[in-house]
């Protein structure tokens, strides 16, 4: 049993769509962000960065609990535990490899500020504003172009298509126009179509909230610096 720590947010997504993919029994324990259950003392225990999504396999390595936080590397250990979604040819496993470490160092990173700073932030800044929307483009056109040549980002189905799709899903929210990116558009439709996809992310789906979060969330979200 994996006990899954968790809010619904683009990263939060990756990880119910994988136990989905790999058929693991998960139990879901909310973190709900808006009101701060981050900095929980107990949850920070399991999560020193005060995020999610956080797990605790209750069958780990040695057969004893062991808890893992940051969605990239929860991919990676749920890949190994179960043999899938991660190659074990060299080649095809850092194929895989790579196209995660793109999403979690770039995808994720540059779409949240864009979407920020578009939706959320107090004042308009137009730098910040042209600056993230312009490396959201310049990763869609990364990602068009790979989409060219291969079905899914790392050749076959994998990890990389689990942690990429979530902030795909939301292209509208960054300003984006998906007509533009048609093999990007093609692959989000067919990764949207898989049913452990829709029903990851479907994982507390209505507490989702985007666009306007009330004077606690936006602290809880954004300004509380509290990390212990």
């Amino acid at each position: 049993m994996i006990d899954l720590y968790y809010w619904p947010t683009p990263n939060g997504h990756k990880i119910p769509i994988m136990l989905e993919e790999c058929g693991l029994p998960y139990e879901v324990h909310p973190i709900n962000m808006l009101k701060g259950d981050q900095f929980d003392p107990e949850y920070l225990k399991l999560n020193p960065n005060n995020k999610i999504p956080t797990i605790v396999d209750r069958d780990g390595p040695g057969g004893k609990p062991y808890t893992v936080f940051e969605s990239g590397a929860i991919l990676i250990y749920l890949a190994e535990k179960t043999g899938r979604f991660l190659p074990t040819d060299p080649a095809k496993r850092f194929d895989v490899i790579q196209w995660t470490i793109f999403q979690v160092a770039n995808v994720g990173p540059m779409f949240g500020q864009c979407g920020h700073f578009f939706q959320y932030a107090p004042e308009k800044i137009p730098y910040a504003m042209e600056r993230y929307w312009n490396e959201t483009k310049r990763l869609y056109r990364v990602m068009d172009k790979r989409l060219a040549d291969t079905e899914y980002l790392a050749g076959e189905y994998s990890i990389a298509d689990m942690a990429t799709y979530p902030w795909v899903k939301i292209y509208d929210f960054h300003h984006i126009e998906l007509d533009e990116y048609p093999n990007v558009k093609r692959w989000r439709t067919a990764v949207g179509e898989r049913p452990a996809v829709i029903k990851g992310c479907a994982v507390l789906e209505d507490a989702m909230i985007l666009g306007n979060p009330d004077k606690e969330a936006f602290e809880n979200l954004f300004n509380k610096q509290k990390t212990v």
